[in-house]
C-alpha cells in the first residue's frame, strides 16, 4: 500500500467565524507538591489588580495571568482510498488558545480548536506555555453543543492556573483583556470593554448566549480567556462577526457561568444531561403574530413534534405557540431551547401555550437532549439548500471522493421526514457540483436503493460495491435511485480516481 502524505492547512475566515487557526465557581484542585506555587500565583494576581476606574496600565495584571494561558496546535489526518489499494493521506492543522484551570494541568479551550473538521482524525494535540515549554496533551473530553473541550498536560511540579468566575457580575462598560494566540502570535494581549452581556446572536439555540466585547479577537484567539480586572476568566473567546474574517470590534465569549458546569463535568468524566422537549420551533415574527393575534416575539411556534418525546406525550402539536415553561416567559432573548436545556431531564414542569387563540396549560416531564448526531438526524430537511456539517461517524471519505456524494443511512426519523416510512437505502445529503453524479441529476434528498444491483442499506454496502466495480476494471457503477414521489430510475455514475 502506497501512502502519499500531503500537508494541507485549513483556515477559518467567514462572516460569522469560529476562531480556531448559575453562580461563578472557582476551579481549584489542591495538590501538596504544588500548593505553594498555586498560592504564590494567586497572590501575584491579587497584587496586580488595578484600582477602580481606567487603569494606568494592564502590564502587572497581564504579567501575572500570562503563565496560565497556552497556545494549542493540533495535527489531524484524512485518508482517502485510491485505485489499486493505494491511499492518499492529507493532513490538517489548527491553531488556538486555552488556559490552565488547575495546578495539575487541566486546560479549557473550544471544541472547534481540537475538532475543526468532523471528517478528520485527531492525531496529536500540542500545548505550549508562555515560557516556550511544550507538552503533548491528552483530550479529556469534548462537548460540541457548547463548543467546550478539556485537555490535560502533566509534569513533575504544579502549573500556574487561573479561576473561572465573575461573569454574573460583569457589567456593560467594564474593562476586559483577552490573551491568546491570534494567527500563531503567542502571548498576544488586547484590551477593551464589555459591549453586552447575555448577548444572543439570532440563532436562538440552546447555547446562543455570549459576552460581547470590543477587545480585539482574531483567528487563533479561540478557546482563550477573557479576563476581568480581578484576574477572573469571565468568558472563553469563541467567535466574531466580521465582513472580512478579521477583528472589527465584535467578538463573543462563552460566559464562565455557562461554561463552568460543562468544564467540571468533562474533568470528572460525567455525562452531560440537558433538557429536551422534542419540537421544531420558529420565533413568532410580525407575520405570525398578526396571523395568530398575539404580540410579536411572544413565544415560539411549534412547526413539528418529535414522536415519542416529551412534547408529544404531553399533547402538544404543530401550530401551538409555547409562551412559557416552568413560569419563565419565552422571549427573543430567552428562547425555548435555552430555557429547556437548563432544566434537568426528568423534571416535571408546567408549559403554557396558545392553541386556536386560547391559552392552555399542560404539565410534562422534560426529556434528555439527544447527542448532536441524533439532533442532526432529527432535523434533516431534504429540501434545505445547505447540507448539515460533515460527521466522521456518519459519512464515508471513499463515497465522497469517488462518487462526489455525501450520504447517510436512513433511520425511521429520516424516513418520516422524506415522506415515506418504507424507504430503505442511503439518503443523499450533498452532491459535488463537479462530479458525474451531479451531471446525471442526483441531488439532496434522493435515496440510493441499490448499487451494482445489490441493496445498499449501509455505507459499508456502498463502499463494497465501489470496490467490486473497481476490481472488475470498470469506471462506472449502476445505481437505482428514488427521487421521492417519482418512480425509481437506474443511473450509471462514472467513478473519480479518488486522488
Amino acid at each position: 500500500m502506497n501512502k502519499d502524505v500531503k500537508p494541507v492547512r485549513y483556515s477559518y475566515g467567514i462572516t460569522s467565524a469560529l476562531l480556531a487557526g448559575g453562580a461563578a465557581i472557582s476551579l481549584i484542585t489542591g495538590f501538596p507538591a504544588g500548593a505553594q506555587v498555586a498560592q504564590n500565583h494567586e497572590m501575584q494576581i491579587a497584587d496586580a489588580v488595578p484600582v477602580a476606574g481606567a487603569p494606568a496600565s494592564f502590564a502587572e495584571l497581564t504579567q501575572a495571568l500570562m503563565p496560565a494561558v497556552v497556545g494549542i496546535s493540533t495535527r489531524q489526518s484524512l485518508t482517502i482510498e485510491g485505485r489499486g489499494g493505494s491511499s492518499v493521506t492529507r493532513e490538517g492543522q489548527s491553531l488556538g488558545s486555552g488556559f490552565i484551570v488547575s495546578a495539575d494541568g487541566y486546560i479549557v479551550t473550544n471544541n472547534h480548536v481540537v475538532r475543526p473538521d468532523g471528517r478528520l482524525t485527531l492525531e496529536e494535540v500540542t500545548v505550549q506555555l508562555s515560557n516556550g515549554e511544550e507538552y503533548e496533551a491528552e483530550l479529556v473530553g469534548t462537548d460540541p453543543d457548547s463548543d467546550i473541550a478539556v485537555l490535560k498536560i502533566t509534569r513533575g511540579d504544579a502549573f500556574p492556573f487561573v479561576h473561572m468566575g465573575g461573569a454574573t457580575e460583569a457589567r456593560v462598560g467594564d474593562w476586559v483583556i483577552a490573551i491568546g494566540n491570534p494567527y500563531g502570535l503567542d502571548g498576544t494581549v488586547t484590551a477593551g470593554i464589555i459591549s453586552a452581556t447575555d448577548r444572543t446572536t439570532g440563532r436562538r439555540g440552546a447555547f446562543d448566549r455570549f459576552i460581547q466585547t470590543d477587545a480585539s479577537i482574531n483567528s487563533g484567539n479561540s478557546g482563550g480567556p477573557l479576563f476581568d480586572m480581578r484576574g477572573n476568566v469571565i468568558g472563553i473567546n469563541n467567535n466574531i462577526i466580521s465582513p472580512t474574517g478579521g477583528n472589527v470590534g465584535i467578538g463573543f465569549a462563552i460566559p464562565a457561568n455557562v461554561a463552568a458546569p460543562v468544564v467540571e463535568a468533562l474533568m470528572n468524566g460525567e455525562e452531560l444531561q440537558r433538557g429536551y422537549l422534542g419540537v421544531q420551533i420558529v420565533p413568532v415574527d410580525e407575520d405570525f403574530a398578526d396571523a395568530l393575534g398575539i404580540p410579536e416575539n411572544s413565544g415560539e411556534l411549534i412547526q413539528g413534534v418529535q414522536p415519542g418525546e416529551a412534547a408529544e406525550k404531553a399533547g402538544l402539536k404543530a401550530g401551538d405557540v409555547v409562551v412559557s415553561v416552568n413560569g419563565q416567559a419565552v422571549t427573543r432573548d430567552e428562547s425555548l431551547s435555552y430555557i429547556v436545556s437548563n432544566i434537568a431531564p426528568g423534571t416535571r414542569v408546567p408549559v403554557e401555550f396558545i392553541r386556536d387563540g386560547e391559552r392552555d396549560r399542560v404539565t410534562l416531564t422534560v426529556g434528555r437532549r439527544p447527542s448532536r448526531e441524533e439532533m442532526e438526524a432529527q432535523q434533516f430537511n431534504p429540501d434545505a439548500e445547505e447540507p448539515e456539517p460533515p460527521q466522521s461517524e456518519k459519512e464515508s471519505a471513499l463515497i465522497e471522493n469517488v462518487l462526489g456524494l455525501r450520504v447517510r443511512e436512513i433511520d425511521p426519523i429520516i424516513a418520516r421526514q422524506l415522506g415515506n416510512a418504507d424507504y430503505e437505502g442511503l439518503v443523499i445529503l450533498a452532491v459535488d457540483s463537479n462530479a458525474d453524479a451531479a451531471r446525471k441529476g442526483l441531488s439532496r434528498g434522493m435515496v440510493i436503493e441499490t448499487a451494482n444491483y445489490q441493496p445498499v442499506l449501509t455505507q459499508a454496502d456502498l463502499e463494497a460495491q465501489i470496490r467490486a466495480v473497481r476490481e472488475d476494471g470498470r469506471d462506472a457503477i449502476l445505481m437505482r435511485v428514488n427521487p421521492r414521489n417519482q418512480p425509481s430510475r437506474i443511473v450509471a455514475i462514472r467513478l473519480r480516481s479518488g486522488d
